[in-house]
């Protein structure tokens, strides 16, 4: 079993020195690619006029901006499933979970960074400031990381139920080529955004604690406040919708 998740923008701050290396992220054949898109955004950084970076980080704050734009190198290594810090992690808990629990993420659950590409939820990565949607230049971060790395998340995908819970944008970072299981969650009938965030986090927790194992097991899984609403099939995407009740 694998679920695809997003990133988040804000990040906790921290960590530990280390030395970046081949064997830092999965798929370490592929390390070369990720260590050119690193190479490019710090170039890119580095020439950048005060509104590009605007642009790039997705904030005015200066004192943000002054952080971030510093050598990328110098910066300190966390976990990516500690690192992020949007809605979905708060709702995860990560820190909460036992030492089972937390092993069922880490090497379960599958990042879609859009610095670093899709990465292991144990691999370390460092505090960068990404906006979503946002290139280097011309150069479409999305782009770049599906043509590299497509087919060798097929192979280490082919024999695992898949659960996507990437947001949209994520979506276009690896196409999907098998049967697989996403969620969407409505509330007095409109499809919900703030809190489809916070009950992908939620789901995430629950199937750690579970140790869900496969698609049936999901199904079968009971989440508190939510109900089954309909289940949508169409090729190879199976949709659960989900009422929240409260």
């Amino acid at each position: 079993m694998k679920i695809l998740f997003s990133p988040s923008e804000t990040k906790y701050k921290g960590g530990m020195k280390e030395q970046l290396t081949k064997d830092s992220f999965l798929f370490p054949e592929l390390f070369n690619y990720r260590t050119e898109v690193i190479n490019k955004y710090q170039n890119f950084i580095g020439n950048a006029t005060d509104e590009q970076l605007v642009k790039l980080f997705g904030t005015k704050k200066q004192d943000v901006i002054n952080y971030y734009k510093n050598n990328l190198e110098d910066a300190e290594f966390m976990k990516a499933i500690e690192r992020y810090d949007g809605v979905a992690y708060d709702y995860l808990k990560y820190s909460d979970l036992n030492n089972d629990e937390k092993d069922y993420i880490d090497f379960n659950v599958i990042i879609f960074s859009n610095l670093y590409g899709p990465i292991l939820a144990s691999d370390k990565v460092q505090d960068y400031k990404l906006k979503q949607t946002e290139k280097l230049d011309n150069f479409a971060l999305e782009d770049f990381y599906r043509e590299h790395f497509s087919e060798q998340l097929d192979q280490f995908l082919e024999n695992e139920d898949i659960l996507d819970l990437r947001a949209g944008f994520y979506e276009k970072f690896y196409k999907i080529l098998k049967p697989y299981t996403t969620m969407k969650f409505i509330k007095d009938g409109k499809v919900v955004s703030h809190w489809a965030k916070a009950y992908r986090g939620i789901v995430l927790r629950e199937m750690s604690k579970n140790n869900i194992q496969s698609i049936s097991e999901l199904m079968n899984m009971e989440i508190d406040n939510l109900s089954i609403h309909e289940i949508k099939e169409q090729k190879n995407k199976k949709e659960i919708v989900y009422n929240i009740l409260e």
